[in-house]
């Protein structure tokens, strides 16, 4: 049986013992005294044994990854927006069937056909999402009088699905009905069977419609061919070691990234005011929401607000947002960087973020931040926190109706 790799407790001498895996081989450094003492003799060998690739955070902030969109599969280009260190961590390296090696942390999500899991629970015979190819559809087989017919018939679905304001679905950003059209997810080009499907329409910026048709253009067609995320054999999940390991943050939609041929996750990520110039779309609470607060310390309640009071709310927030946002982009004008001119803006802009986890930690969250007479234990969640709690175990319960109704039925209780 293998040693454990790192520093571990030798029973027998009653001593710890520093070992470390290095390309492949078990390196026994010897029994100590301390803890500190083996820790030490296993951090001198990795200075002198560095890993085969040195990592340099700084010239990755600069590059640019190839990511994929998770409704279609189809690969796109997107900047990374920053690269942290994760800590040392043991890894283990996957091998797939068609040859591709992965070396991660075992809590890291890889893309599988069945959606997000992470590395250590993937075994022999799992699938992961790898890179690969297709050949892609030609324009040519849509007849431009189907295709035209198929632009009419989107025109006029607009009205329809696209409210007065509402989101552009690649940059997450409010735009007026005007600014958006509707843009098929999965392009005609692709799969022609969708092509006056609703599901596979969404709003879309210019900018952003422009981008993704380059990107579609530019990225994935290689030679007559689309680049695409194929399912992918695993054949070995063997331990590698410990090293340090990094997280990139990606910017989105798609946060995900080509990790030596396989489709990885950046495990968190959230929108960042240093890397991009922040829109103003700020909360105010709607005439539903409870304003007043009643009772002592740790036994209060909240009431209905007045009239006047939603007045005062609404008014002194709107004035305060422009005021805010005024300044935020007069020092953007002024060329101050925007790490520095976000300092001044509110907590009631919005921010969007995305994350990864399972149903069990997902059942934890909700039982913290959401208001049940199902409860088992009660909660009493601020309503804002609640209201994005309301929304994903919406979305959580269609995904997964069985496990959501059991989470019911046992007290809303993570099992």
């Amino acid at each position: 049986m293998p040693a454990e790799d790192g520093v571990t407790w030798h029973k027998k001498s009653e001593k710890w013992r520093a070992q470390v895996k290095h390309r492949g081989e078990q390196h026994r450094l010897g029994l100590h005294e301390t803890r500190d003492a083996a820790e030490a003799a296993v951090a001198a060998f990795r200075e002198l044994h560095p890993a085969k690739r040195t990592r340099k955070p700084d010239s990755v902030r600069r590059s640019h990854v190839r990511c994929f969109d998770e409704r279609t599969l189809v690969a796109r280009r997107a900047p990374i927006v920053d690269v942290m260190e994760s800590g040392v961590k043991q890894l283990i390296r996957l091998t797939t069937a068609s040859g591709k090696q992965l070396r991660c942390s075992r809590d890291h999500a890889i893309l599988t056909p069945d959606g997000w899991r992470k590395a250590g629970e993937l075994a022999v015979g799992d699938s992961v999402m790898s890179g690969g190819t297709a050949v892609r559809p030609s324009e040519a087989l849509v007849p431009p009088s189907l295709r035209r017919g198929i632009g009419v018939w989107t025109s006029m679905q607009r009205k329809r699905l696209i409210d007065e304001l509402d989101l552009c679905y690649l940059c997450s950003r409010t735009f007026p009905r005007e600014a958006l059209e509707l843009d098929h997810v999965v392009p005609v080009s692709l799969d022609l069977g969708r092509a006056l499907d609703e599901e596979n329409l969404a709003p879309a910026c210019e900018p952003c419609r422009a981008e993704k048709g380059a990107t579609e253009q530019g990225l994935a067609e290689r030679g007559g061919k689309v680049a695409l995320a194929k399912a992918d054999l695993v054949v070995s999940v063997v331990d590698d070691g410990e090293e340090m390991t990094y997280d990139l943050a990606v910017e989105g939609p798609w946060h995900n990234f080509l990790a030596d041929g396989i489709v990885v996750h950046n495990s968190y990520n959230e929108e960042s005011g240093r890397y991009r110039e922040l829109q103003p779309v700020f909360y105010v609470p709607g005439g539903e929401r409870r304003l007043v607060q009643q009772g002592r310390p740790g036994k209060y309640e909240f009431v209905e607000g007045t009239p006047e009071q939603h007045k005062v709310v609404t008014e002194a927030m709107e004035a305060s947002y422009r005021q805010s946002y005024e300044q935020y982009q007069a020092m953007l004008a002024a060329g101050v960087a925007r790490e520095v001119a976000r300092a001044v803006l509110p907590v009631g802009l919005f921010s969007s973020m995305y994350a990864t986890c399972n149903a069990r930690s997902l059942m934890h969250f909700l039982s913290l931040r959401t208001k049940d007479e199902r409860a088992t234990v009660p909660s009493f969640p601020q309503r804002e926190i609640e209201m994005v709690a309301e929304k994903m175990e919406a979305e959580w319960a269609k995904l997964m109706p069985l496990t959501h109704a059991a989470f019911n039925a046992h007290g809303r209780v993570a099992p």
